[in-house]
Order: structure tokens, then C-alpha cells, then sequence
């Protein structure tokens, strides 16, 4: 009996070394928290897991797209980037892919970023032969101006926002003037939010840009219109993106690839935490409900983060063992 317990206790103490040893494996991690909101929330459910699920001990560095991908590029710091919309940075990641010194992880965004033009789910609907733009284009009555009943209207962007310019020369590609649609500044962010919701209060119909994922389809429901045509890249560079460009021709819009991204060095002592960066990925309409709950309450972004991981465990449990699952459950 003597020598059992003594065999017993050695085995225990070698789990718990084992343990500590991974936990320590993982060590100091700095996670980048981007300045919006889907990005800021899965900075701190990735905070929060790493710390709770496997031990490390986790810093939270606050930047933008370009600040924070020129610092993992060039000093490997902070470890992990929970999304990286990677359009932007597309030639030097994949640079640094290729030379060892960053590594795309899962897209934290499965369905991607994605933009379009959008009408309500009641008119959508009430009105199931609107399938794609050039169909809501033939009910202008449908989608009344603000200061003009007699016409259409068709919700662009505000000043300064790229999506003003894709918005103006699809606009002209489909003669949506000739149609009889106005094309409709909402002069700010709120101003073109506020008109999604005036729709909504009125069951009025609204058309026009927006994307996802955002707040504001968590909390109205929207159906995304196809223009009838596949995204065509080198029209989409020469002319739908570029201002006042003489002959837009119909076009979509491009889904935008959203994926982690983690530097080699993190790779390299994160241990099974590289295999749940590698597993996790929600779909816009789960961070489109976070983001709403986020708006209406107030909320932070680690009010969001233990939100989304205290009502959606059937989602992220997937991402991790039964283990770590329930070492992040007893933590909330």
C-alpha cells in the first residue's frame, strides 16, 4: 500500500509539473486591442481564454491596423493580432509570411468583411421579387426620399469614407438618376444609422450602402441585395473605387479576408494556445448581436468579450478542449 500512494503521489506530481510546464510554455503574451469595437472584443475573449484556459499571462497593447502590423512586422511585438482586416497590408504580410516572421492564423471572421447594399428584412419580405439591386431599382415609390416622396433614395456615405466613392460610381453604372433615385448624403455615421432606424420605427423602406460586421445590423435586420454580377478586381482597382471614374461599369463589392495573425515567436511558445488561435472564427451575424448588445448597454469591450462567452458557449467551446472549457467557465 505504501509503495501505491508513493507511485500515486509521484504520477500526481508529474501531471502537475507537466501542467506548469505548458502553462509556462505559453508565458507573456501582448494581444493587439484595435480601435473598434468587433476587433476590441475579440481581443479580450482571446485575453481571457489564453489567461484563464491555458495560463498565460496576457497584455493588451492598443493601436490601429498600420501602427500595430509595422510593429509585429519589424520587433515581432505584440505577439498576436486578433483581426487583421488584411487588404490593407496585403504585399508586406505576405512578405512576412513567406519570410518567416509572421503567421496567418484561422479568419477570425468566417464569412469575411463584407459590404454592399442593403434593404430591410420586412420589405424584403413583403416584397420577395427584389432580389438584387437592379430589382429594388424598379420600385423607386418603394424606397421615398427624405425630401423628396416623388423620388427614390439611395443611402451613400459620409464625406471622407472610401465607400462614397464605390457608392457614387455604382450609382452612375446603373442609371439609378434615370431610375428615379437621388443618391442621398447622410452627412455622419450617425446621421446614416439614424436614418436606418427612422425605417424601421416607420416601416418605411430604405436602401443603400453598409457593411458588416456592425451594431447595427445586430440590431435591425437587413437582407444584402446582389448587384447580378461577381466581384471583377482589376474593374474594381481601375474605376468602381476610384473617384469621379468616366465609365463605372456594375460591380460587387469585395468580401475583405479577416484573419489573426500571430508573429513567429508566439507561434513557437504558445503551445496548445496555438491550436485555439488556429481553431476560432464567429460569423458576422453572432458579432453583429455582440455589437448590438455592446451599443445598447454601454458596454466595454470586456463587458462585450464575457458577454459573448457567457451566451454563446455552444460556439466557443468548439474552439478549445473540454478542459479548457471548463477552466474558462468556472473563470467568468
Amino acid at each position: 500500500m505504501t509503495k501505491l500512494l508513493a507511485i500515486t503521489f509521484a504520477a500526481a506530481g508529474i501531471y502537475a509539473l507537466a501542467s506548469s510546464t505548458r502553462a509556462a510554455e505559453c508565458g507573456e503574451v501582448s494581444i493587439a486591442e484595435m480601435n473598434w469595437a468587433s476587433a476590441g472584443i475579440a481581443s479580450h475573449v482571446d485575453k481571457i481564454i489564453l489567461e484563464s484556459g491555458y495560463g498565460c499571462t496576457v497584455s493588451l497593447v492598443a493601436g490601429d491596423t498600420m501602427r500595430i502590423f509595422a510593429s509585429m512586422n519589424e520587433r515581432a511585438e505584440p505577439d498576436l493580432a486578433p483581426e487583421l482586416w488584411i487588404h490593407s497590408v496585403r504585399t508586406q504580410l505576405e512578405a512576412a509570411i513567406k519570410e518567416g516572421r509572421l503567421i496567418q492564423a484561422a479568419p477570425i471572421l468566417s464569412e469575411g468583411g463584407v459590404e454592399g447594399w442593403w434593404i430591410p428584412r420586412f420589405l424584403a419580405n413583403a416584397h420577395p421579387e427584389i432580389k438584387t439591386v437592379q430589382d429594388a431599382l424598379k420600385h423607386p415609390d418603394l424606397f421615398p426620399a427624405p425630401d423628396d416622396s416623388g423620388k427614390g433614395a439611395i443611402y451613400s456615405c459620409p464625406s471622407g469614407w472610401n465607400c462614397r466613392i464605390s457608392t457614387a460610381n455604382l450609382y452612375k453604372a446603373l442609371d439609378a438618376e434615370k431610375a428615379g433615385f437621388k443618391l442621398i448624403d447622410p452627412g455622419s455615421a450617425a446621421e446614416l444609422d439614424g436614418s436606418i432606424a427612422e425605417a424601421f420605427e416607420k416601416k418605411t423602406g430604405w436602401l443603400g450602402y453598409y457593411w458588416a460586421p456592425t451594431a447595427i445590423l445586430g440590431k435591425y435586420e437587413m437582407i444584402r441585395l446582389s448587384f447580378g454580377v461577381d466581384h471583377d478586381r482589376a474593374e474594381w482597382d481601375s474605376c468602381s473605387a476610384v473617384p469621379d471614374c468616366p465609365s463605372p461599369k456594375v460591380n460587387s463589392y469585395p468580401v475583405s479576408d479577416v484573419y489573426t495573425v500571430v508573429t513567429r515567436s508566439f507561434s513557437e511558445k504558445a503551445g496548445a494556445a496555438m491550436d485555439y488561435v488556429n481553431a476560432r472564427g464567429w460569423d458576422n451575424a453572432t458579432v453583429n448581436k455582440v455589437l448590438a448588445w455592446m451599443d445598447q448597454n454601454q458596454a466595454t469591450n470586456e463587458d462585450a468579450a464575457r458577454y459573448f462567452l457567457e451566451h454563446f458557449p455552444d460556439l466557443w467551446a468548439k474552439w478549445v478542449s473540454p478542459e479548457v472549457a471548463e477552466k474558462v467557465k468556472a473563470a467568468l
